[in-house]
């Protein structure tokens, strides 16, 4: 078996540098380009991504990291794990993805403490696993043929099944895996790579011997490529010891989030993840050098922390960033050069200690009377319906928008003409949402690029960039703000647009803000403060909108905290800490508002039916949830709940129109657990990345569900 190579990357960005991936999908769905022209613009990039790596000194090359949408989806049709719903599809795999008009799509959520969203693949008795290795082995043949030999990357069979529910399932997926790694072997594979993250959480005895058994078993293959099994997002623990035990070659472990083993690895090939593939800051080469000369191994590979799937390309592609700010940073070629650079380099001396800092005391929560009497104060502020109907707060953003942004950045549109534009757009959704009979408005958001982003060009301490995309799910991509200084509010951010948009109805309208650890959670941080020290800058800021907004006449605020969850820790010990200062930090930006203003939260795609206590604990009166894409899989755990609940009706990441039948069916499931005086009707998530025409459709099935029921109440 040859040796591992000495640097190497567990992953790369696979969208373009200029989003093409984005742009072939999005024509591909339209029906302006056919299956051949995408199927080209994705060998165009995984071309350009090995020359590159190659060009930077990387040894080892990955392959099969590329994806037309998710990894998880590609390693169920990996494993013939296709529903047979979806198997008449004219294209199968993205009816997976986004449905279609007669199937709604497989559920998403949040992979592990990330933004980036996965497929969760379905597995019922009737599931048949049969190989199809297709992909895998014509991205090591498309490789070679340009002059490159590469390692295969699947998501491990550990980590697909748990994150299936389908453990049980083992031995019949680990003959698939034998089969691939035959397969593999009979190409002239040297390598394999096996990513299974979910080690790092924290696993019971049984899962514990599921891995053990795994990894015997497929250790033991006659005919096989070397194993390497990936761990990342924070330490292996408890399976750490188990990997070793078993025939494996090679064991990735995250140095960064996870710290140096504490255990003698004789014989295996550490690939040392140093390097961050989760932040954007340039790695310290003495912690990183003192960190490897600590393993203690048969050898070390020097790589990243985890795939660089979730940083941006290239620092050299942001022109407009502060120099002395751009000298801190590394994206995704920068951070290879790293990998290359530090594995040229003697490993030497112990790892320096980090910083002392202290935290501050907690915060304890302020001004609002009790949830009961604030409840009744709104309901006579307010006067609303019962079931009322609202949505969660953006609306499709038309291309002449875009383009109108663009002009104003470029110059060439001047901002009072941009301002009418915005003006004109908000009263058109106000109109629509009168005639549709919604009764809790929205502005549409026309103004904003993004729910974090646009909240970072108006705080003093962020960053943006003009090219920094990173892939969120399929076609969906954020450009995450970069972090670095004393956050502050130096004016009003949302106060213009919302007191504009009230104006034009007498329904109220919501003003909508993001909270505080989503901004944090979708930004890329500075590593010189304590995380909770820098979401409670961030609260205070959000605090002053609160005022303003309500000294504006807002009678409902929605302060958004869909990555509540996603910050979660993965091991139980760091969690209650955790929820505490999150929690804390919502109730400081909320809680300065008066009774009889209604504050809402909204959570999203992140299997936020783990956390109900804690999303009660923010005490907004009003919480809107995914719902409808999970199948209403929250609402066996929610009768506790003791305030304002909105579980989704309307999945806003399928572009299929839900029926009012359908729509209705969920609210009946609702209100069997909930009482009517607390349901409240909306969709999923925000519209933004729907079609006025998909929305309009949607939204009337959605309130003619509701008046149906509103009548029988």
């Amino acid at each position: 078996m040859s040796p591992f190579p000495t640097s190497t990357v567990l992953g790369y960005p696979r969208i373009g540098p200029r989003r093409e991936l984005k742009r072939a999908l999005e024509s591909y769905w339209d029906g302006r380009a056919t299956r051949d022209e995408l199927d080209r613009a994705g060998a165009r990039i995984r071309e350009r991504t090995w020359r590159r790596l190659a060009e930077l000194g990387l040894e080892g090359l990955p392959s099969n990291t590329f994806s037309m949408y998710d990894q998880m989806l590609d390693t169920a049709v990996l494993l013939g794990a296709v529903p047979a719903r979806y198997r008449d599809a004219d294209d199968p795999y993205f009816a997976m993805a986004r449905g279609t008009d007669e199937v709604a799509p497989l559920r998403m959520t949040k992979w592990f403490d990330t933004n980036y969203h996965y497929i969760v693949p379905e597995i019922g008795p009737d599931t048949v696993f049969e190989l199809d290795a297709a992909k895998p082995l014509s991205e090591v043949r498309e490789a070679r043929a340009l002059g490159y030999e590469t390692r295969p990357v699947v998501v491990g069979p550990v980590t697909f099944l748990l994150l299936a529910s389908a453990l049980d399932r083992l031995d019949e997926v680990l003959g698939c895996y034998e089969e691939l790694l035959a397969a593999l072997a009979a190409e002239g594979v040297a390598w394999v790579q096996l990513d299974e993250p979910a080690l790092v959480a924290d696993r019971t005895p049984e899962e514990l011997a599921a891995v053990r058994t795994a990894y015997e078993r497929l250790g033991a293959a006659a005919a096989r490529p070397g194993l390497f099994v990936a761990t990342y997002f924070g330490a292996a623990g408890e399976a750490l010891p188990v990997l070793a035990g078993t025939p494996v070659e090679a064991i990735g472990v995250d140095l960064v989030r996870g710290g140096v083993p504490e255990i003698d690895l004789p014989g295996k090939t550490v690939v040392a993840g140093v390097v961050s593939g989760r932040d954007v800051w340039r790695t310290s080469p003495e912690r990183a050098l003192a960190a490897l000369a600590a393993v203690r191994a048969g050898r070390v590979t020097v790589s990243t922390s985890c795939s660089l799937l979730h940083v941006p390309y290239d620092v050299a592609a942001e022109p407009g960033l502060d120099p002395a700010l751009k000298e801190r940073l590394a994206f995704a070629e920068q951070k290879v050069a790293e990998v290359v650079a530090l594995s040229r380099s003697p490993f030497h001396g112990p790892a320096p200690a980090g910083p002392s800092v202290a935290l501050p005391a907690p915060v304890a929560a302020e001004g609002r009377g009790p949830y009961a009497e604030r409840a009744a104060a709104q309901a006579e502020h307010l006067r609303l319906p019962p079931l009322p109907t609202t949505t969660i707060g953006s609306f499709p953003q038309t291309g002449e928008l875009r383009a109108a942004r663009a002009e104003v950045a470029a110059g060439t549109l001047p901002q009072e003409d941009y301002e009418r534009r915005v003006e004109a757009e908000i009263e058109r959704v106000i109109r629509l949402q009168e005639r549709l009979g919604l009764d809790v408005l929205v502005h549409g958001e026309p103004e904003r690029n993004d729910m974090v982003q646009y909240f970072a060009e108006h705080l003093d301490g962020f960053a943006v960039t003009a090219n920094g995309w990173v892939q969120s799910y399929g076609s969906r991509c954020t450009r995450p703000p970069i972090l670095h200084g004393d956050v502050s509010r130096p004016s009003p951010i949302t106060v213009r647009w919302a007191a504009y948009a009230q104006s034009l109805t007498d329904k109220p309208v919501k003003g909508m803000l993001t909270g505080p650890v989503t901004i944090v959670a979708w930004s890329f941080v500075r590593d010189d403060l304590p995380l909770r020290d820098v979401v409670f800058q961030v609260a205070d800021a959000v605090r002053e909108e609160v005022s303003d907004l309500e000294a504006a006449g807002v009678k409902i605020i929605q302060v958004d905290e869909p990555a509540l969850r996603e910050l979660l820790p993965l091991r139980r010990a760091a969690q209650a800490d955790y929820l505490e200062w999150a929690v804390a930090a919502y109730r400081r930006a909320t809680s300065g508002a008066s009774d009889r203003t209604q504050i809402h939260t909204h959570l999203c795609y992140s299997d936020a039916d783990q956390i109900l206590a804690a999303i009660d604990g923010l005490d907004a009166d009003v919480t809107t949830i995914e719902s409808a894409r999970s199948g209403g899989r929250l609402l066996g755990a929610v009768e506790a709940f003791g305030r304002g609940l909105g579980p989704g009706v309307y999945d806003i990441h399928s572009p299929r129109v839900p029926g009012a039948a359908e729509v209705e069916e969920l609210l009946r499931r609702t209100l069997a657990v909930l009482p009517a005086e607390r349901v409240w009707v909306n969709p999923d998530c925000g519209l933004k990345t729907r079609t006025y025409e998909q929305v309009e459709a949607s939204l009337a099935n959605v309130v003619a569900a509701a008046r149906e029921l509103r009548a029988e109440l």
